[in-house]
């Protein structure tokens, strides 16, 4: 079978459609983490469990699921994950090509930037296998070995938000950032913030409770989703500050909440009402991942690791590994 069909309708602006879902609903799949025991805890590899495990189910929901999922352009199917053991696509044929992960925050962001721009169609998606990556894609396509990438007229171009940008300004489709000057700058503000709101929020996740830096960088988010009126979004209508930050949110959500008991929306109620809206955008939900699979990947990213690596006084140490692990 050939993966995932979507059946797509469309909305002004493409990727905008009304759904009764709330607080990231989890898709509807038997997907489960099988677990490996073994006699030696420290022998387990978190990354290999993590990635390979998420990978298969993946390629397994892909390749033989019927759950019909709505989109915003004609039909659209999820590819197979790529891994060391497949042939690489006829790289340089003039194909639009993003190469993502299915797992990765990072590659999520400009897979919703191509699917809101009404893209499907012109940029095809290739999804990697972090784990297990193919040589030839940094032999022959991106020699950084990470994703995002996309190739576009004989050349490939990385990192998340320049390439959310790049689409946005290069292709067809509804402009994803406003004419108002005002409302560019505030973008320019929040989009610069995104690497410091990751850093404030995994602080929390490798040690006890949540700490001030944590409630911090929500309670700025709640602020920044005030500053215009003209809608529930980060500047007032959808725009890519909206895309850059929910991938993360979509994956804090769940984790604080299971493993903190930390409600992030407690006592910020624009940052839930985002929440809501955002999972009204049919190119963001044609993205999302189960929240229980989040959360153990999560888990087994930031926990296992905190407890094998971090000893006393070596905080700096667990800090490096917390952003370190989130690199795709």
């Amino acid at each position: 079978m050939g993966g995932v069909k979507m059946s797509i309708s469309c909305t002004t602006p493409p990727c905008y459609n009304i759904s009764p879902n709330l607080l990231f609903p989890p898709l509807k799949s038997k997907l489960s983490f099988p677990y490996k025991h073994t006699n030696n805890f420290l022998k387990i590899n978190p990354l290999f469990l993590h990635s390979t495990t998420l990978h298969n189910n993946i390629n397994y929901f892909t390749a033989s699921s019927s759950t019909i999922l709505s989109g915003n352009v004609d039909d659209d199917v999820l590819p197979l994950v790529l891994d060391s053991a497949s042939d690489p696509p006829l790289i340089f044929d003039g194909t639009t090509r993003l190469y993502i992960s299915y797992t990765c925050p990072y590659a999520q962001r400009v897979w919703i930037t191509r699917n809101c721009k009404g893209l499907q169609d012109k940029i095809k998606l290739v999804p990697i296998d972090l784990k297990n990556r193919p040589t030839w894609y940094k032999e022959k396509v991106y020699p950084e070995n990470k994703v995002p990438s996309l190739e576009h007229n004989n050349e490939v171009r990385g990192e998340s938000l320049d390439l959310m940008k790049f689409i946005d300004s290069n292709f067809e489709g509804p402009s994803l950032l406003p004419d108002d000057p005002a409302k560019q700058k505030f973008a320019d503000v929040l989009l610069s913030y995104t690497n410091s709101f990751q850093k404030y929020v995994t602080a929390s996740f490798k040690v006890e409770g949540v700490n001030a830096e944590t409630h911090a960088a929500f309670d700025y988010i709640e602020d920044a989703l005030s500053k215009f009126d003209d809608g529930p979004f980060f500047l007032g209508q959808f725009s890519l500050v909206d895309i850059a930050y929910v991938p993360f949110i979509e994956r804090y959500n769940p984790f604080l909440l299971d493993v903190k008991k930390f409600d992030l929306t407690e006592g910020r109620p624009r940052l839930a009402a985002w929440i809501r809206e955002m999972n009204k955008i049919e190119g963001y939900k044609q993205t999302q991942t189960d929240p229980k699979l989040l959360v153990e990947s999560y888990k087994k990213r930031f926990l296992l690791f905190a407890f094998i690596l971090c000893r006393p006084r070596s905080d700096h140490r667990c800090h490096r590994l917390a952003v370190l692990i989130q690199v795709c």
